[in-house]
């Protein structure tokens, strides 16, 4: 079966396939592990009709649609989640923000805009639930975050109280994260920094991602594992990763997300197993109950 086939498959059916978890734990929202009203903090939604823009790393061969997006939590006994505007989609948001009001309650977004967009823009996206920006830097230059209009877009970020979303290679991330920090507002480091897959741990990058966590200004999603490493190396990788950065940051600047529908990866990897791979990375119930709910519902405003 060819990858196109596959993901029709899989999402056709509503990805009942991959998602096992069944019973009282899906009915209420509760993790099954660990009793938490859980939450899932990366995804992405799409179809293949929306327009794509010019200069995407990646286009997607099938619909990863809210409807599918909403099965998946129940399935996986997850209370809510937070939509990722996929790069691909570039700055129209107009999807993740359908999706955000099919569920207020449930679903939080994380938008991309052109630093140059209006207040009234960042406001109009924030009362449909958007709580933050993201920079997918992979492939794209640093933004000029010392311009004029960086400073003013950062400003209005933070006057909403907004994070910003980094995705980036570890290496970059001791020159990108602190004209953000700098400008009052929160950090969150996508997929454990992009640590180098030839690297490792070893990587110099990872050693400056673990220097934020004396600042209490950045958190780190424990995301994405196959991002940074395949096969037992890439497992190792990430149970290494996630030592160190409990250890830097503690449980209450970690995140957890399943990364659905694991965008260039959707035949190695799914919610279930980026689940149980948590179990491991974070052996302590208490820690995870931290990772899986407490931390995220406050950062993501799901408690207000």
């Amino acid at each position: 079966m060819n990858r196109r086939l596959f993901c029709r498959t899989l999402f056709a059916g509503g990805v009942a396939l991959a998602f096992p978890v069944r019973g009282r734990a899906a009915e209420t929202g509760l993790d099954a592990r660990d009793g938490v009203a859980a939450v899932d903090t990366h995804a992405h939604v799409f179809t293949r009709t929306l327009t794509l823009v010019g200069d995407r790393r990646y286009a997607p061969a099938y619909d990863a649609s809210i409807a599918d997006y909403r099965a998946m939590l129940d399935r996986n006994g997850m209370a809510r989640g937070v939509l990722i505007q996929p790069s691909f989609l570039g700055t129209d948001n107009s999807y993740m923000v359908s999706a955000l009001r099919s569920a207020p309650e449930r679903l939080r977004g994380i938008a991309v805009l052109d630093p140059a967009a209006e207040t009234v823009t960042l406001r109009d996206l924030a009362d449909q639930g958007v709580v933050g920006l993201r920079l997918n830097l992979i492939g794209r230059p640093d933004p000029e975050f010392g311009s004029p209009v960086w400073r003013a877009h950062l400003a209005r970020v933070a006057d909403l109280g907004w994070q910003i979303e980094v995705q980036a290679e570890a290496r970059r991330l001791a020159h990108l994260l602190p004209p953000l920090i700098e400008a009052g507002i929160p950090v969150v480091v996508d997929h454990f920094g992009r640590i180098d897959p030839a690297l490792g741990i070893a990587d110099p990058g990872f050693a400056d991602l673990l220097g934020f966590g004396r600042g209490g200004r950045v958190w780190v999603k424990l995301s994405g594992a196959y991002r940074i490493g395949s096969g037992a190396a890439g497992r190792q990788t990430a149970l290494q990763a996630a030592e160190r950065l409990r250890g830097a940051f503690g449980a209450r600047r970690l995140l957890w997300g399943s990364d659905w529908p694991h965008t260039q990866f959707e035949t190695q990897a799914s919610p279930a197993e980026a689940r149980r791979d948590l179990d491991a990375w974070v052996p302590d119930p208490a820690e995870r109950r931290i990772i899986l709910g407490e931390t995220p519902a406050a950062l993501f405003r799901f408690d207000h």
